[in-house]
């Protein structure tokens, strides 16, 4: 019976659908960046989680009698900083900074961005109010709003994922509130109304589950927006404290010694443009998998 009707839908020019996993097999064989995204971030995650056992020395122990040592000496494989400390080691602890800072930004964008977005696309009377407030904070550039906010709540990591979550929180709040705006129309949201079922059921259960998709893509590029801010803080010296060996402090660092040791600068700048790279073609991939009209030309 099956086999029959796969066959009258194939005479009838239709496919059938494929599976979540056929689709993703699709396109890591046509998107092939995708896949390289994917590996190379994996590297980066296992880098992070045995930064402990890849170090080889403590990132930030000093060492006034080795300082700015080049690639390689006394067993130090990137060399020393200005106060001698391993660069190697520095820039692999580096890791676990950019990827919790990352994480914890994206989830602040997300879930603020989230309840922001269904209250106004779901609610009339607080649509306009919610969207003023979104547009005042867009309006600014995102590194200066960055800095007012880290200039008002001090130098810690978790200021930093406040900060960098509120710049790009309206991005998402102004996504989910256009898929809503349509969502609420629906059918099938009208005849939950009409059972006379709850608000929040109705968000939760029947218009949240269509909005996923994205706000998943937007998610992924937000963490690499995420890891691009935090340096760049770091890098004008208000993002965490200098002792967190950061990427974003290890280039800050390094530029008052580009002319004695050049390198300093590029061991960490390769590892973080190695994150964004990969992040970003992880989110061209998630895309591409979650894209509908790409399922019909499959």
């Amino acid at each position: 019976m099956v086999v029959g009707q796969t066959q009258a839908l194939t005479r009838a020019g239709k496919r059938p659908e494929r599976s979540f996993f056929q689709r993703a097999r699709y396109l890591a064989a046509r998107h092939t960046s995708g896949v390289i995204g994917a590996v190379g971030l994996l590297i980066i995650v296992l880098v992070a989680l045995l930064a402990g056992v890849l170090a080889t020395h403590s990132p930030t122990e000093t060492d006034a009698v080795n300082r700015l040592l080049g690639v390689g000496a006394k067993g130090h494989l990137f060399g020393t900083d200005n106060l001698g400390r391993d660069v190697f080691s520095r820039t692999v602890y580096g890791t676990r900074v950019s990827l919790i800072v990352g994480v914890g930004v994206s989830v602040v964008a997300v879930v603020v961005g989230v309840a922001f977005g269904l209250l106004a696309g779901y609610y009339r009377r607080v649509d306009s109010a919610l969207m003023r407030l979104m547009d005042a904070l867009m309006a600014f550039p995102g590194i200066v709003l960055a800095i007012g906010i880290m200039a008002m709540l001090g130098q810690s990591m978790l200021n930093v994922i406040i900060a960098l979550g509120v710049v790009y929180m309206p991005r998402v709040a102004r996504l989910v509130r256009s898929v809503v705006l349509g969502l609420r129309e629906r059918q099938f949201v009208e005849a939950a109304q009409a059972t006379g079922l709850a608000d929040i059921h109705i968000l939760l259960r029947h218009i949240l589950p269509n909005i996923w998709s994205p706000v998943i893509v937007q998610a992924t590029f937000i963490f690499a927006e995420g890891v691009l801010g935090e340096a760049g803080l770091s890098f004008l010296g208000i993002g965490p404290p200098p002792t967190i060996p950061s990427w974003g402090n290890m280039l800050g660092e390094a530029r008052q010694f580009i002319r004695e040791a050049p390198l300093l600068m590029v061991f960490p700048g390769a590892a973080l443009t190695l994150m964004v790279l990969s992040l970003n073609l992880v989110g061209d991939g998630i895309r591409d998998l979650l894209d509908p009209r790409l399922r019909r030309r499959q």
